[in-house]
């Protein structure tokens, strides 16, 4: 099975509503109407997924947020190339 048929094959049709004069200037400029029409649901779609998640996600992400306001981000440990210590916390070593 060849990728035209698995597309073939996973296209279910399907009717919509759109705005005729829409659809006239997309047949004079041969729009492939399906394709685009599918390409703006994925966009949706993607949008919408994206979005739920980060509404699922919302106390997580506050929580995390929060964590890294009040104790900062690992990397700041050892952003002087393996020192170990933190800019703040050599000033104290020494």
């Amino acid at each position: 099975m060849g990728r035209n048929d698995r597309l073939a094959a996973s296209r279910k049709a399907t009717n919509v509503s759109l705005d005729s004069e829409l659809l006239r200037d997309a047949r004079e400029l041969d729009v492939n109407v399906s394709r685009a029409c599918e390409q703006g649901l994925a966009e949706e779609v993607r949008k919408r997924k994206w979005a739920k998640w980060q509404e699922d996600n919302k106390e997580s992400i506050e929580a995390y947020n929060r964590y890294i306001e009040k104790h900062g981000l690992m990397s700041e440990y050892f952003h002087d190339f393996g020192n170990g210590l933190r800019k703040d916390e050599a000033d104290d070593a020494v």
